[in-house]
C-alpha cells in the first residue's frame, strides 16, 4: 500500500493542495489531476523535451520530475502563457503561429517553454545561443528552420515591446 503525500503547488499562478502518489510524475499530475493537457508526454525518458515546463522559472522535464518534489514550487505550463483576461496569445506563441513554427504541434509546448526561459534570460540571443537552448527539444516533423525563425521573431517582438 502506497501512502499519498500532500503537496502545495502553484501552477500558472493558481494554488493547489493535493495528495499525490510518491511515484506520480509531474507530467501525469498536470495532465490527469489538474486536467492541463497542454504538457505533452513524448519519450518519457527526458530526451525529447516535449514535456518541458518551467519550475520556479527554470525549464525542466516534467516526465522526469515527481509531483511530490514540487511541494512549494511554482510551475508554469503552456496554458499559463496566454493572457487570462484578454485571451491574447503570448508573443512567443504568436511568433510560432506567424513564422509557421507549429507544424504538427506535438512538440510545440516544449519548444515554447524552453523559448520562454531563453528569452527571459537573454532577450537578444544569437543564432548559436538559440540552437544551444533548443538543443534538448526534438521535433519529429524536423522543421527546425521555422522553429528557429519563430524564436528570432519572438525575441524581436518582445524586445520591441519592452
Amino acid at each position: 500500500m502506497t501512502t499519498k503525500q500532500r503537496i502545495n503547488i502553484k501552477v500558472n499562478g493558481k494554488a493547489y493542495e493535493r495528495d499525490v502518489e510518491p511515484r506520480l510524475t509531474l507530467a501525469d499530475f498536470l495532465r490527469h489531476d489538474l486536467h492541463l493537457g497542454g504538457t505533452h508526454v513524448g519519450c518519457e525518458h527526458g530526451i525529447c523535451g516535449v514535456c518541458n515546463v518551467l519550475i520556479d522559472g527554470r525549464s525542466a522535464r516534467s516526465c522526469l520530475t515527481l509531483a511530490v518534489q514540487m511541494d512549494g514550487a511554482q510551475v508554469t505550463t503552456v496554458e499559463g502563457l496566454r493572457n487570462r483576461q484578454t485571451g491574447q496569445l503570448h508573443p512567443i506563441q504568436q511568433a510560432f503561429v506567424d513564422a509557421h513554427g507549429l507544424q504538427c504541434g506535438f512538440c510545440t509546448p516544449g519548444f515554447l517553454m524552453t523559448t520562454l526561459e531563453l528569452l527571459g534570460e537573454n532577450p537578444n540571443p544569437s543564432e548559436d545561443e538559440i540552437k544551444e537552448a533548443l538543443g534538448g527539444n526534438l521535433c519529429r516533423c524536423t522543421g527546425y528552420e521555422s522553429i528557429l525563425a519563430s524564436v528570432r521573431l519572438a525575441a524581436e517582438r518582445m524586445r520591441a515591446s519592452a
